[in-house]
């Protein structure tokens, strides 16, 4: 079929997200590139949006996902069958946590997790007050959709989830909102569409301190920072905090769709009384997507990728300086760079997809920079080659 054609159905067909979407047309994809129809290859620096964090295509990941379908797919829905993949991937993923994070619930998307999650928190403590901070995001169901920290992407959709309140990020002083009425506050331990904002030292830790005290779960939402992003296994591993539950997704699944949400088996034994099925999902735990982030953890551990992430995000950040850059920060693999204008910062996403021979994203809530999050397997040369073909998008918009 020819491109232009594909792109009429593409438009026609398919439920569309933005009204100019990058429209670039994949072939294949595979390591850190991804390939348009021509055979083009274009840096993947978003690694799918943080999934692919070992790359398009990993050998071992392709492998166990063909082991697995010549052994089964969906057999029934989650919770009912015992499927040694399943628990394979739960009992690896807990070796990893904290003692209290010993439980792991698995379901499709980091939406889903964050679902769970909330109904987690107030089955176990009996309230229904939830916090959340300013500028986060947490997915785009109804549920995820109330927490997140920004009135333009959710007035059109009210009424939302009564019962939440919003702290900012970083500041201690509102903390008066999280009350004995609070079954949780809803937090990513670093807030990623508000532009890659870490925390304080101590924000973290005080705040997990006030949850004690009053009595209410802290939920770390650790679905874009998770599986080696940020130079750490897990983002709150940096500042020695553990959450009460955790939520995952995105990179889990080795690219792959797979979730979950992890707590103390006493917590989560809340589901499964009063009522039964407290929380149910057919395809959560699908045994290919287990398979797939099996695998994907393993390597992650074996061949210490995680370890080297902080040299090469420093390799980043020296080579990152062009006139028209005014900041670049963040942690681990996972970088922004500020422009001076929101047009800028779309126009070098653009220049990148089309011509420039890279792929990269915008934040949602800092439209005037742009995201590095590349595959954590970007050696030093190909990280060389990817800030000068951003530079050189840099230069075209003179």
């Amino acid at each position: 079929m020819q491109h232009s054609a594909m792109k009429h159905r593409f438009k026609q067909r398919l439920g569309q997200t933005s009204e100019k979407p990058m429209m670039f047309s994949a072939s294949k994809a595979k390591g850190i590139y991804i390939y348009d129809e021509h055979g083009n290859p274009f840096i993947d620096l978003v690694s799918g949006v943080s999934v692919c964090n070992l790359g398009h295509q990993h050998p071992e990941i392709v492998q166990a996902v063909k082991d697995q379908i010549d052994k089964h797919m969906h057999l029934m829905v989650y919770g009912e069958f015992i499927q040694p993949v399943q628990i394979e991937l739960a009992d690896l993923l807990v070796k990893q946590l904290h003692p209290s994070l010993n439980a792991v619930y698995f379901v499709n998307s980091g939406s889903e997790a964050i679902e769970g999650a909330m109904k987690l928190a107030k089955r176990y403590t009996g309230k229904n007050h939830i916090v959340a901070c300013k500028n986060g995001y947490h997915g785009s169901t109804q549920g995820a959709l109330s927490l997140l920290g920004d009135e333009s992407f959710k007035r059109n959709y009210r009424p939302l989830l009564p019962g939440i309140d919003f702290i900012r990020f970083n500041n201690t002083n509102d903390f008066d909102k999280i009350t004995t009425q609070t079954a949780a506050v809803v937090i990513e331990p670093i807030q990623a569409e508000a532009g890659i904002c870490i925390p304080d030292d101590d924000y973290l830790s005080a705040l997990k301190q006030r949850c004690r005290d009053i009595g209410a779960l802290l939920i770390f939402d650790e679905v874009q920072t998770g599986f080696g992003r940020t130079g750490k296994l897990f983002a709150h591993m940096h500042y020695n905090v553990v959450p009460d539950i955790m939520c995952v997704a995105k990179a889990f699944g080795g690219g792959m769709p797979l979730g979950a949400f992890v707590a103390d088996k006493h917590i989560m034994d809340v589901f499964t009384k009063n009522p039964m099925l407290g929380h149910i999902t057919t395809f959560g735990g699908h045994p290919v997507s287990c398979a797939a982030a099996l695998a994907n953890l393993n390597v992650l551990l074996r061949d210490k990728l995680i370890e080297q992430v902080d040299a090469k995000a420093s390799l980043y950040f020296d080579l990152l300086t062009h006139p028209r850059i005014k900041k670049v920060w963040g942690k681990g693999l996972f970088i922004g760079i500020e422009l001076e204008t929101e047009e800028e910062a779309a126009r070098v996403m653009e220049i990148g997809a089309k011509t420039g021979g890279f792929i990269t994203d915008l934040f949602l809530f800092k439209p005037n920079a742009f995201r590095i999050g590349a595959p954590l397997i970007i050696t030093e040369k190909q990280i060389r080659e990817s800030v000068k073909l951003i530079l050189n998008a840099l230069d075209t918009l003179d």
